[in-house]
């Protein structure tokens, strides 16, 4: 005897709830993404657990508008603008900071427009307007710009405070008037600018905290930390987690990321970047010998140029008087003599006064005993490549291959590297420079030589301090650690609600048929 017409209804019903209470349990077991609850989103937890731990939720992930920030590093020799670009969903997460564009402004740093300060604002225009191209128009109101100043408008403002005014009050008046949301030019300390190099490495390469095999965000060991060396042209800087405690309480820097603490030991030795260190140089060959031709051991042979005498000695630190009888233009003839190069960079540092002590650098500054990998950046980099020494090569390899640089003759380094004339004289001082700095200041050894690694990025940006600033200034890195949720895409999870819904209105009909039809 077959199905009655109302046994068929219901057993369509009953049939149709499963089908959709079947589908509404696959996509629940859907894979969800794991994101990173920002932090002025507050939801109560079903129930407590320690902090960081995992709280399950089904948020739908709805894809927002990206954002942007913009950074002028205004440095001693150049002034570069960094883009960032990250998801608006995930700005408190971490390594998901990508690099939208690097830009190098034409011309000098804006401290050398003491003649002319309307023209370091000026100078700014080219590379803003190539930023705001990337940007779309709706978010520029809603994107962060900022302009730093590093070593190069320090030591103006300790030459001429008031030109370092109107350059800042020039600089402020173009960015100013930009489309973007300009937030204003300051004067970076070092130790700041050591500490945000620090927070960008450490970022980059996800070692304040990562993402566990077993579903947590967790503190990677602090072993993992990376310490950061940054060389400017008018400053460098050395910054990293010591194994002991920090003695001298003005070299440290306390941060509180992601719910831990770190107090990283950080100083920056004004004077010592490339540029002032090979102007020093140059004042020194010029002090020991007063003659019209300078015979300098650190340009390669065969190499010779014409200076003028008094701007050598107009920078603050240079702390002397030309000699006298000397014409105002002097020649300067290179030897190519690497070890009376050394002999003459080791004249720029005092290191009898750390002598004895395990916890002094040199210059008299206190420095604990190096700790962990580090990265070095910037001209470090810049030095190290032209040279091929970044492959992890020892220290011996390093020494012999920068000797044997600087004893190659001019002519044939020059034909060797066309288009590079501007550099090219340079690079023997600057790698011996380096070598010793490391070697014989920082006191890196053959032992520890090898957790150097010369690095220009870390996690696809740029290493430097403008990253480290911008997420401190947009509040970008929480200090608590990250609540995490599980999110998925917002078409899977409407479809889970619908399926859920036709499953309750289903089974409501079945039981409807059942308890009212069905008994009729």
């Amino acid at each position: 005897m077959g199905l009655s017409r109302k046994e068929q209804v219901f057993l369509a019903i009953l049939g149709a709830s499963g089908v959709s209470g079947l589908t509404a349990l696959i996509l629940l077991l859907v894979e969800a993404t794991s994101v990173l609850l920002p932090t002025d989103i507050k939801v109560r937890p079903r129930r407590q657990g320690r902090p960081g731990a995992v709280h399950r939720y089904c948020l739908p992930l709805i894809p927002l508008s990206p954002q942007f920030g913009i950074v002028f590093d205004a440095g001693s020799s150049h002034t570069s603008l960094f883009l960032y670009q990250w998801p608006a969903d995930k700005e408190n997460g971490t390594g998901v900071v990508s690099q939208a564009l690097a830009c190098q402004v034409e011309g000098p740093g804006i401290s050398s427009y003491t003649s002319d300060p309307a023209q370091a604002g000026e100078s700014l225009r080219g590379c803003l307007e190539e930023a705001l191209v990337l940007i779309p128009e709706a978010q520029h109101r809603k994107t962060p710009m900022f302009l730093g100043a590093t070593a190069g408008m320090r030591l103006l403002r300790q030459k001429n405070s008031s030109q370092a005014r109107d350059i800042f009050a020039a600089v402020t008046q173009v960015l100013g008037r930009s489309p973007v949301d300009f937030w204003g030019a300051e004067l970076l300390a070092g130790q700041d600018e050591g500490a945000f190099g620090w927070i960008t490495v450490n970022y980059g390469l996800g070692t304040l905290v990562k993402y566990s095999f077993t579903g947590e965000w967790i503190q990677p060991p602090e072993e993992t930390l990376v310490g950061a060396l940054d060389m400017g042209g008018a400053s460098t800087q050395i910054t990293f987690v010591p194994g002991g405690p920090i003695l001298d309480k003005s070299t440290q820097a306390d941060f509180r990321l992601y719910g831990s603490n770190y107090s990283v030991y950080t100083h920056s030795y004004l004077c010592f970047g490339r540029d002032q260190m090979l102007s020093r140089l140059l004042v020194g060959l010029v002090q020991s010998r007063p003659a019209a031709l300078i015979r300098h051991p650190c340009y390669l042979s065969g190499y010779q140029t014409t200076l003028a005498l008094a701007p050598l000695y107009e920078s603050p630190c240079v702390h002397t008087t030309p000699p006298p009888n000397l014409p105002q233009n002097l020649t300067v003839e290179g030897t190519g003599n690497p070890g009376a190069c050394v002999s003459a960079i080791r004249e720029l540092f005092n290191f009898s006064s750390c002598q004895g002590r395990e916890d002094c650098a040199f210059d008299g500054i206190y420095q604990p005993p190096l700790q962990g990998k580090f990265y070095a950046f910037s001209n470090f980099y810049y030095t190290f490549h032209f040279l091929n020494l970044t492959s992890g090569q020892p220290l011996s390899t390093v020494n012999a291959t920068i000797w044997e640089f600087c004893q190659r003759p001019w002519k044939l380094v020059e034909a060797s590297y066309p288009g590079q004339d501007r550099w090219l004289r340079d690079y023997c001082a600057s790698g011996l420079y380096i070598l010793t700095l490391l070697h014989e200041g920082y006191r890196f050894s053959e032992e520890t030589w090898p957790s150097l690694e010369f690095r220009k990025q870390a996690g696809g940006v740029d290493i430097g301090w403008t990253l480290g600033y911008m997420l401190n200034l947009t509040r970008m890195i929480p200090a608590d650690a990250p609540a995490q949720l599980w999110a998925v895409s917002y078409g899977v999870w409407v479809a889970k609600v619908v399926f859920m819904v036709l499953t309750l209105v289903a089974v409501v009909g079945a039981a409807l048929v059942q308890v009212f039809w069905l008994q009729d």
